[in-house]
């Protein structure tokens, strides 16, 4: 027997690293028929806004390779309704950590959304998504400047008492300087990456295939791009790391915690294999078993230079 436990600081503790990404697991309950979502470490529901989003024009999603890119927009029925009609619904979990991703056009939005967040008693931690653009900034994501991305961390630090994680962009010159910006305004761990950006065109009309031409792209394809940036933060930071970008396999997961993640996400691989997270828990255990080890934490950030 091994210990999967990992301690993320301020409150929340998974019973393993395994987590699902936002926006691909929606809000649990859709899996319950394919896969035990209680064995999970956490879950991380859709993002939730402060009003009601429709969402962008189809088509909204479009296929790669290895992967895929979806522009989606954040469509939910606002963060009121979820702590009205979902919420309650979420608490048959009794084993994994159900977290709110948050995302916002402005602060004052990510802050009213927080504060509702943090009166649900079975919600231990918030996903904050700072890579929405803001609407008083003529639209630049708040993700892709340090000082953007501490105020709005700070801001929200001062109204959610719980767990902040902070998710990441990599669409940035250096996504340590976001990391550390995060870090200093009160993060208490950073997720990382989000998606990348991207587009695809349909070479018979000539036309972008998303109604928006371009999308975030995930899938096994960025996996490498995202190992690295998280090793990178993972040495740069003193707040654990969340590490998510294209994992498909418990061997994925693995090279995640060994570059220094303290828990990982699992994102498009689930529309794949619906239980792909619950085999990624049994792979990595199946791992420590065959190294002798005992502990999860004997894993993390061993990377040997």
């Amino acid at each position: 027997m091994v210990n999967l436990t990992v301690n993320l600081g301020n409150n929340l503790v998974l019973n393993n690293p395994v987590m699902t990404a936002s926006g691909t697991f929606g809000y649990g309950l859709e899996y319950d028929d394919f896969t035990d979502v209680d064995r999970l470490g956490g879950i991380i529901v859709k993002g939730t806004t402060l009003n009601l989003r429709e969402g962008n024009a189809y088509p909204r999603l479009a296929e790669t390779r290895q992967g895929m890119i979806n522009a989606v927009g954040l469509q939910n029925k606002g963060v009121d309704y979820f702590c009205k009609n979902i919420y309650p619904q979420l608490l048959k979990y009794t084993k994994t950590k159900v977290i709110v991703n948050v995302s916002g056009s402005c602060i004052e939005d990510y802050v009213a959304c927080a504060e509702r967040v943090a009166a649900l008693d079975h919600i231990p931690a918030i996903e904050l998504n700072i890579s929405c653009p803001n609407v008083k900034q003529g639209g630049m994501s708040f993700g892709t400047n340090p000082d953007m991305a501490g105020k709005v961390v700070e801001a929200v630090r001062k109204v959610y008492p719980k767990h902040l994680i902070v998710k990441l962009t990599p669409n940035v010159t250096s996504v340590v300087d976001i990391a550390k910006a995060a870090e200093s305004a009160g993060a208490d761990s950073v997720s990382l990456v989000n998606t990348f950006l991207s587009m695809a065109i349909d070479i018979k009309s000539r036309r972008p295939v998303l109604s928006t031409v371009t999308g975030g792209m995930s899938g096994a394809a960025i996996k490498p791009i995202a190992l690295r940036m998280v090793w990178q933060v993972a040495n740069a930071v003193k707040i654990p790391v969340v590490g998510l970008g294209g994992i498909s396999s418990a061997e994925d997961a693995i090279e995640f915690i060994i570059a220094g993640a303290s828990a990982i996400e699992i994102g498009t691989a689930n529309f794949i294999n619906p239980n792909i997270g619950n085999e990624v828990v049994d792979g990595i255990a199946a791992y420590l078993e065959a190294n002798n080890m005992k502990d999860i934490s004997e894993l993390r950030g061993s990377l040997i230079l």
